[in-house]
Parts: C-alpha cells; structure tokens; sequence
C-alpha cells in the first residue's frame, strides 16, 4: 500500500467520524427515532471492510489486471466524499448523524434532494464501492457494496418512518417522485 492510498484511506475514515462526531442530534430534537440504526451502519462498515481486505489478500479476483484500478478506486473514494460534504452542506442544519427531527425541519426537496432522497448515503456509496475498486477484487467489490446497501436500505427505512410521521402526507408524496439511493433503480 503506497502513501497515497494510506492518506485517502485515513482522510476517509476521519471524514466520517468527524461527520459523526459533530453532527449529533441535540437536546432540543425529537429523541428516539434512530432504532440503533447508526450502530447497525458502523457495525457494517467494520464487518464489510474486514472482510473485503481479508478476501482481497486471500483468494485472486481481480477486477482488471495492467490498469490502475487502485488508484481509480481511490479517487472515487474522495469523489465520494466531496459529494457526501457538499449533501450534507446543502441540507445544513438539518443534517444529523443520527436519525432525528430538528426543532422547525423542514423538507428539502431542491438541490441534491430533487433528485434523490437520500443522496448522502449515494454519496457514500459512492466511497465504498470506490474502496472495492482500489482492492481491485471483484468478491471484494461486490461483499463491501451489498454490505453497506442492506444497512442503508435499513437506515432509509427507519428515516423515512420519522419523516413520514413528521411531514405525513407531504413525505409521502416526494417519496414517490424520487427514488431513495439510486437514480433510477432505488
């Protein structure tokens, strides 16, 4: 592993904890909407990511052979990333780490949210399938993408109960006008 891959890796890593970290619900927010979902994401990642590295050392599935897939991988490692800051600075103070209702929330629907409903998690999507393309092992690809897909697809299905319960009919309606994580598909 070259220094390079070393700084995206870590850069990624601090992103997220910082991103959980500082982005909490507070005192004020509705309490008790999360169902442990973040725990269930972070349990996943370490999951999906063990394995990923461990099969990726393991058994030989490359994705390509003569092509910098790694370094590829990386880069949409922190095209990911960029996307994921620039979501969760357009949804500004509503964005939590953990699923809750601020004082006065609002829905978004413009911007990112015009197209998907969940564009943070697309975003970091983005990021770990970028981290199966820079192990350039197929198994390795597909293990660490349908890991952090079922614990999104979880996650989505706790936020869209409190928005449901917050904005209703309104939810209800964007809900279906948009899809979720996958333009198109999902």
């Amino acid at each position: 592993m070259n220094t390079f891959s070393v700084l995206v890796y870590v850069a990624w890593l601090l992103s997220e904890i910082l991103i959980n970290r500082m982005m909490r619900s507070g005192a004020r927010d509705a309490d008790g909407k999360d169902k442990a979902s973040l725990g269930f994401i972070w349990i996943a990642i370490a999951v999906g990511v063990g394995l990923s590295v461990y099969i990726s050392g393991h058994i030989n599935a490359p994705i390509v052979l003569g092509f910098p897939i790694g370094l590829v991988g990386l880069l949409v490692i922190l095209a990911g990333v960029l996307m994921r800051l620039a979501v969760i600075r357009s949804l500004g103070r509503f964005f939590t780490a953990d699923v809750t209702i601020r004082q006065d929330h609002a829905l978004k629907q413009d911007g990112f949210y015009k197209y998907l409903r969940h564009p943070s998690y697309t975003a970091s999507l983005i990021s770990f399938a970028g981290f199966g393309l820079s192990l350039n092992n197929w198994i390795s690809l597909a293990l660490i993408v349908c890991t952090i897909l079922i614990a999104f697809i979880y996650r989505i299905r706790v936020e869209e109960e409190a928005l449901i319960g917050h904005f209703g009919e309104a939810y209800r309606r964007y809900r279906q006008t948009t899809k979720a994580i996958i333009p198109f598909i999902y």
